[in-house]
């Protein structure tokens, strides 16, 4: 876990590990989730980039016997 200091203007600096295991860009935008006592920051993703992100399930499973139609 990372820690990062609230500056005067209350800003923060997403440490490098972090920015690079995310792919975070200079100008991306992110959400921000304010939770009870936590703030989330999520990356907004572009359409191209969540390409496959919901895609269906494996297609190559076994059914229990009772499910075979």
């Amino acid at each position: 876990m990372s820690e990062v200091t609230v500056s005067p203007k209350y800003q923060i600096v997403i440490p490098l590990e972090v920015r690079t295991r995310l792919r975070i860009k200079p100008g991306q935008r992110l959400s921000v989730l304010a939770g009870e006592s936590s703030i989330t920051l999520l990356p907004e993703r572009s359409i191209e980039e969540m390409e496959g992100f919901l895609s269906g399930p494996a297609e190559e499973f076994e059914r229990e016997p009772d499910r075979d139609i």
